[in-house]
């Protein structure tokens, strides 16, 4: 069943409890390819998505988010990692450009998750230099963001919630 577009938007929520039900293999492929088509600057593309199925590796990399261990449950833990690629976007972006461009990308996987009736959260609390080491991530490549990515326990999951107002979040010609 394919979502529609707004609805994925309209309905994506973060999960914070998995069933242990393996993601199948068909839609975890969309679901990257999704990450994969992702803009980012120059289409220089600096992001890699680590999968982590081991239980014990799930565990550790909890564990080094805060200790936050719901995130082991989900049958996959995706570790978005960046590269610095050296290329000055200008102004104070910078070396830190990688930041963006793979949080564009892990959005991206987020949202063809959900229409997927995958669940996700993004992860912003981890220790970089722990799963660096434990994941074997080289030199010049940080974690950008952490997501569990499976079905969630709760049925109602995905009940649309409380936002701002556009006239809130937009402002024309002058911040008013």
């Amino acid at each position: 069943m394919v979502m529609e577009f707004y609805d994925v938007i309209k309905t994506r929520r973060s999960v914070r409890s998995y069933k242990p039900n393996a993601v199948p293999e068909e839609a975890l492929s969309r679901v990257l390819d999704a990450a994969r088509f992702a803009p980012s600057g120059s289409n220089r593309q600096p992001w890699k998505y680590l999968l982590v199925k081991s239980p014990e590796l799930r565990k550790k990399i909890a564990t080094l988010c805060g200790g936050q261990h719901w995130i082991a449950e989900a049958p996959i833990v995706v570790v978005a990692c960046g590269s610095d690629i050296k290329y000055d976007r200008g102004g104070y972006m910078g070396e830190m450009s990688f930041l963006i461009d793979s949080a564009i990308g892990l959005t991206h996987l987020i949202l063809a998750a959900r229409a997927e009736g995958l669940g996700t959260c993004w992860i912003g609390l981890f220790d970089n230099e722990s799963i660096k080491e434990i994941l074997d991530i080289p030199t010049g490549w940080n974690v950008a963001a952490v997501t569990p990515l499976g079905y969630p326990k709760d049925p109602k999951w995905a009940q649309p919630g409380k936002r701002k107002e556009i006239s809130e979040i937009v402002s024309v010609d002058q911040w008013s």
